[in-house]
């Protein structure tokens, strides 16, 4: 990290320790690191006598998957808040990310955003963008020393959450010796691997394992066998009786398949069609792919909504990835 990441870390760290009120939200439909991020920073404000208090940027509730990190109670929906003294946009590129919690954000005196999306659109007074951080937890757990927070228990294993998810259980390419190494120093301080992966990844319900051998079963190759995809119909989630929160892990599942450059899952929602994406191919660029789209994300791993049928949206995403002319 140059001399300019630290000067803005400790601009960061100062804006948060002199501010009397901070709200902390990531983005919309927020994963295991967006989760995991917003706890852990919470509850090192908190500790340290700041009122902080997180939000979402949905009108629905955080994801029951996480459920069991301590502070998941410190979640407040955003429609009774004041506006802040500082309002944190973690692991959100864009204001629209914010969703319903953008008014808020707007409302605040100051925004910091905190993330590690190389296409952050730097939109706070001050952002802290590191795009080669293995996950915006990581970036939280390198912040705390500034805070003058010891890490608890509790704040190292939202903070593991959050990067044993970004980095696909510790197997993306976004897996670097720096995630390792800051892996360590949380376990260290008290994560427990072996129960946060148990309770992330071991403790599927039936409704969605039913759900999971619907998306197995429709596993398709297409663009002469360069991709894999498989899809979520508008009536599983009623018929399975699954949550939408156990859907977020499904691309995991089609992901094993062998051979393929690239892989996609489609998920029929009443705001379109939503797309999660994973490259396999270690040249190709979905993160690319899913901002032509609307989307964003990473280099390996992204998403975009695509306002069309579902067959139109499967048909125009094959149309972009590899062998789409085969």
């Amino acid at each position: 990290m140059g001399c300019d990441a630290v000067a803005t870390e400790r601009a960061v760290a100062e804006s948060l320790l002199a501010a009397r009120t901070v709200t902390v939200c990531a983005h919309v439909n927020p994963d295991g690191d967006a989760v995991g991020a917003t706890l852990a920073l919470t509850l090192a404000l908190r500790s340290v006598g700041i009122n902080a208090v997180a939000t979402l940027a949905d009108t629905h509730v955080a994801p029951g998957t996480y459920s069991f990190l301590d502070g998941f109670d410190l979640y407040h929906p955003v429609l009774g808040l004041d506006a802040p003294d500082v309002f944190v946009a973690l692991d959100t590129p864009t204001w629209v990310r914010l969703g319903v919690a953008e008014k808020l954000a707007r409302s605040a005196r100051d925004v910091i955003v905190i993330d590690h999306h190389s296409d952050d659109a730097c939109f706070g007074h001050l952002n802290l963008v590191d795009s080669a951080a293995p996950a915006t937890a990581s970036i939280i757990w390198r912040l705390l020393p500034l805070l003058g927070v010891q890490p608890t228990p509790a704040i190292a294993a939202a903070c593991y959450v959050g990067l044993m998810t970004d980095t696909g259980r510790f197997s993306y390419n976004n897996t670097t010796p720096r995630a390792l190494r800051d892996a360590a120093d949380m376990i260290e301080a008290g994560a427990q691997a072996n129960r946060l992966y148990s309770r992330v990844y071991e403790q599927r319900t039936a409704p969605a394992l039913a759900l999971l051998g619907r998306v197995l079963s429709r596993i398709t190759l297409a663009n002469g066998g360069r991709v894999v995809y498989s899809w979520i119909g508008a009536h599983d989630l009623a018929e399975t009786g699954a949550l939408a929160e156990e859907t977020e892990n499904l691309v995991d599942a089609v992901r094993q398949t062998g051979g393929v450059d690239a892989v996609v899952i489609f998920k029929e929602d009443h705001d379109g069609v939503k797309v999660s994406l994973r490259a396999k191919c270690p040249t190709l660029d979905v993160g690319a792919i899913a901002r032509s789209f609307g989307g964003g994300g990473h280099f390996a791993a992204a998403g975009a909504t695509l306002g069309l049928p579902l067959d139109d949206a499967i048909n125009a995403v094959l149309h972009v990835l590899p062998g789409a002319s085969a």
